[in-house]
């Protein structure tokens, strides 16, 4: 039997009108920057002070909301720190806010703030995310790599960093290499791995790589045989598969109605959390200019109702927004109007995984750990660089480079997992064995 990587398409996250986008954040410059001429990936720096905020009577300043909330933020992080260093019991983001004096209520404006701050970043609110380890992960990139978010605008899409590491090893139309195959089934033994495919076909080979998302596992589509057992399970239903939706529109260039010169614009609603708050604009300089395109960001609850909704329906959302920030008459029908359904994706179901609070790394473990010769690897399998591109990168050599030291002797081994699970993870378990790979204190990325 020959060794296999059997994998779905699910590392990217967002499409765009007109090519495709999406942040390379803090990926490790030398890393990136090699990528990057490799590949020669358009990208431009993103500048979070470049910003104009508005609600729904049109341009209103409240950035020095933005300022209070990180006063909060920088308590938020060193609770976090306490919390990991003295082994405590792991709360809500929103628990930590609150301690730290972040209490928005129903001042729409801050609410719109802590969204820019929080569920941008991890497709969840400050309920849904963990204190502890939304600041590890943010911390384990920016603080340690570089505090810099880069956007791709490039018309080939993000996919060209995985072609061009592709094409270092594989040749066009590589026999090795299987594209529009869907994996049904997966039958797993101590003795080698066979894949179904829904065409019939079957692979076999004697350890197996399993990068399917977290929402695509969670999702039951994919059958296992034996199935998986309790504790890996219990690992895979434990964390949450975040979704992130960017709506793009497409304007006649010659009426672009808002300030090219700013990045993003902030919108507060009234009513409703979220609701269509972020806009992007690629008709700036260093973009698109003259492309009369912008988007708008959506995540959870709000990216459910819009991929499940008629395209149209949100079109007329979309511009009720846009008419609100700027008045009716400015804004004109679109030329041009997508979004993805990555919700819906049958191989992706999501975006992103996302810790709840209360999690362990004893809890990720049992996600991360091989089912004897299945093993597993993507985003969602990284304890500090979960959701990030660089964790998918990162676990995948880790378990790559596994495989090929088994090769040479016919075995197979089984990583560290927990039949029973603690409230807290001892210190001396934070450890590569764990996933935790270096400390969460480093700030080389700001050297």
């Amino acid at each position: 039997m020959r060794s296999l990587i059997f994998t779905l398409p699910v590392l990217l996250v967002t499409t765009t009108y007109l090519g495709y986008v999406q942040f390379v954040s803090g990926i490790p410059l030398p890393r990136r920057n090699q990528a990057c001429r490799e590949t020669r990936v358009a990208i431009l720096y993103s500048d979070y002070e470049s910003i104009i905020t508005f609600n729904e009577t049109g341009a209103t300043n409240f950035t020095g909301l933005l300022y209070d909330f990180e006063d909060s933020y920088s308590k938020l992080e060193q609770d976090a720190g306490h919390i990991l260093s003295r082994n405590l019991q792991d709360r809500s983001v929103r628990s930590g806010l609150s301690l730290a004096g972040w209490k928005p209520g129903k001042n729409s404006a801050a609410q719109a703030v802590e969204w820019w701050e929080i569920d941008w970043e991890y497709a969840y609110n400050p309920e849904q995310s963990s204190h502890e380890f939304a600041i590890v992960n943010y911390n384990s990139t920016f603080y340690q790599y570089s505090d810099e978010n880069n956007f791709v605008f490039d018309d080939r899409g993000f996919n060209a960093f995985i072609n061009g590491e592709a094409s270092t090893f594989l040749t066009k139309s590589d026999s090795r290499l299987s594209l529009n195959t869907v994996v049904s089934n997966v039958a797993h033994s101590s003795t080698g791995v066979t894949i179904g495919n829904e065409d019939g076909s079957c692979i076999q080979a004697d350890y197996a790589i399993c990068t399917f998302s977290l929402g695509v596992l969670q999702s039951d589509s994919i059958t296992f045989e034996p199935d998986l057992p309790d504790w890996k399970q219990l690992g895979i239903e434990t964390f949450s598969m975040g979704t992130y939706t960017k709506i793009f529109l497409q304007f006649p260039p010659d009426q672009v109605f808002w300030n090219t010169s700013y990045q993003f614009l902030l919108y507060a609603d009234p009513h409703e959390r979220g609701y269509y708050p972020v806009f992007q604009s690629l008709d700036g300089e260093g973009f698109l200019p003259g492309s009369g395109i912008i988007f708008v960001t959506v995540v959870h609850t709000q990216s459910y109702v819009v991929e499940a909704q008629d395209e149209e329906i949100t079109k007329e959302e979309v511009l009720g927004v846009l008419r609100s920030m700027f008045g009716a008459e400015k804004v004109p029908e679109p030329i041009g109007f997508m979004y993805p359904r990555w919700s819906l994706e049958p191989w992706a179901y999501g975006s992103y995984s996302n810790w709840p609070p209360g999690t362990t790394l004893e809890m990720h473990q049992n996600l991360r750990a091989n089912v004897g010769r299945l093993f597993f690897a993507g985003e969602a399998t990284s304890a500090q660089y979960f959701g990030f591109l660089h964790g998918a990168w990162f676990e995948g050599q880790a378990v790559g480079n596994t495989i090929a030291k088994l090769i040479k002797t016919d075995s197979y081994i089984d990583q560290v997992h927990y039949q029973t699970l603690h409230g807290t993870t001892p210190e001396q378990e934070y450890n590569a064995i764990n996933g935790w790979e270096v400390s969460t204190f480093l700030t080389y990325g700001f050297e």
